[in-house]
């Protein structure tokens, strides 16, 4: 497995694509804009849902699974929402293809199989998760409704990037219905807290929490709560979002019920996602020119032990001490692989578990065995150190926390570094294209001004964090009244 990536500080764009390829996560596929997404690269995916999907279930949550088609005219019913994802939608026409008379090589769409109403393939389920929850939903002792489901979407994007925008992606998506308003906010604001507590502490990338502009928000949402991370080339990437869609599903599709005072009203609604994109993200925020950096939380493999020998005997003998070392490390729920094969050099089995971001290296060789030692490398700092085999186990233990914690930490020092205040519209620019990365500046909080600034310098409005406070000030573009900062910064 050759490393020779680019250099991040050569080609950012470049580097991120050969490494995606080079650790074997994910390669295109025959159709354009799709990926595959290799067995190392879905086990770590793997890790990311196992952890999301118990935490999805410890609030209330179920799974379910709703039809990858849509008919169009319940695509059509939501019109915001139907409007935001019109140019990225996959139509389905016909049900089956004949032989081409003309040449009998080919097969065509049967003019005859021509569907009566044409299916749009998901770009999102709102439509007809709705349309289904109608048939659920007749009293308030039906609410409310927590449901997940793991899927894949497909958006037809002309720009591709593997695991950042593919035409077809993998993703999970949240559509709860309750009985009030405050109880859909509650629920919004819920799963947005838990994508952050994931990302920050499974994933060990800070982010920021905040709430998109109107022109930011999803197609038929009455707010957008999202968690925004930046990369190391300094663009942001909105890692989760979470939206509370108000009643506007509801009425769309007619989804009413009987309250206790025996009133009929509409539903409120939520829907939330993160997608592979994350896998874009955890790439993006730790790794460095040898290849992949994984927190352990998500390394398929945490350690790896490699044999440097000559001859059966003493592989033999390192093999026994190896296969202790499984058993001890495997007992305390660490992941372990004992790399044994014989077709490969040691020198080339340490280049490829460098490259695939593996956290810690074992080498044990006859001089090891005779001194009751092992070599261990981390692949965070790539600093080595010498380990008395009978305290091996606990090291590994506290060193897996230890890197877990440091990768958060220096990811978090780079983000907060990279948070720039300014309250001019050139020292916006400046930064921008100088140091990038998050910019806090004052907004006027119109569409006008947020399209201008997007059209002038590619720069959008991330969030308005959370946590921002009430700080008056003018507008860096239009010199008008501003009742807060926002971050602006150019995004994936």
């Amino acid at each position: 497995m050759s490393k020779n990536l680019t250099k991040r500080s050569e080609d950012y764009s470049k580097w991120y694509n050969e490494l995606v390829v080079k650790a074997d996560l994910a390669e295109n596929s025959a159709v354009r804009g799709c990926m595959v997404i290799k067995p190392y690269g879905y086990a770590i995916w793997e890790k990311m849902q196992a952890e999301l999907d118990k935490k999805f279930k410890e609030t209330g949550h179920q799974n379910a699974y709703f039809p990858l088609f849509v008919p169009k005219s319940l695509f059509e019913a939501e019109e915001k929402n139907a409007e935001g994802f019109a140019k990225e939608c996959a139509v389905v026409t016909h049900y089956r293809l004949k032989t081409d008379p003309n040449d009998a090589s080919k097969l065509i769409a049967d003019p005859e199989a021509k569907l009566e109403e044409e299916l749009i393939v998901r770009p999102t389920s709102e439509a007809i998760i709705w349309n289904t929850y109608k048939g659920w939903i007749q009293s308030y002792r039906d609410l409310p409704i927590l449901v997940n489901q793991w899927a894949n979407v497909v958006r037809w994007e002309m720009r591709t990037r593997l695991f950042l925008r593919t035409a077809e992606f993998l993703w999970q998506e949240g559509h709860t219905a309750h009985e009030t308003k405050q109880e859909a906010i509650a629920e919004t604001e819920q799963m947005n807290d838990v994508y952050a507590d994931f990302v920050e502490n499974f994933m060990a990338i800070p982010v920021i929490k905040g709430r998109k502009t109107e022109s930011e928000r999803f197609a038929g949402a009455d707010d957008t709560y999202c968690i925004e991370a930046l990369m190391q080339d300094g663009k942001a990437l909105q890692a989760g979002t979470s939206h509370f869609l108000g009643q506007n599903f509801a009425k769309a599709f007619d989804v009413k019920f009987t309250s206790k005072e025996g009133k009929q009203d509409y539903v409120w609604a939520t829907s939330w996602g993160v997608s592979t994109r994350l896998m874009g993200a955890l790439i993006m925020t730790h790794s460095d020119d040898n290849g992949l950096v994984l927190p352990p939380n998500l390394a398929p493999i945490q350690v790896v032990i490699v044999p440097i020998y000559k001859g059966q005997e003493q592989l033999d003998q390192i093999s026994e001490v190896a296969n202790e070392l499984v058993v001890a490390l495997r007992a305390k729920g660490i992941s372990v692989k004992f790399d044994n094969r014989d077709t490969h050099r040691p020198g080339a089995k340490f280049a490829q578990y460098e490259l695939q971001g593996v956290p810690l290296r074992i080498a044990i060789g006859p001089k090891d065995l005779e001194k009751g030692t092992v070599e261990l490398a981390r692949r965070d700092t790539l600093s080595k150190q010498f380990v008395q085999r009978d305290s091996v186990v606990d090291t590994i233990e506290s060193l897996l926390v230890e890197i877990q914690d440091q990768l958060h930490q220096k990811a978090t020092e780079f983000r907060d570094a990279h948070i720039t205040e300014v309250n001019s519209y050139e020292e916006f620019k400046k930064v921008l294209e100088t140091k990038g990365g998050f910019i806090s500046a004052h907004w006027d909080g119109t569409i006008a001004t947020e399209q201008k600034i997007k059209e002038e310098t590619k720069a959008t409005i991330r969030c308005i964090p959370l946590d921002a406070k009430e700080e008056k000030g003018i507008c860096m573009y239009s010199g008008k009244p501003s009742l807060s900062r926002v971050l602006f910064a150019k995004a994936y």
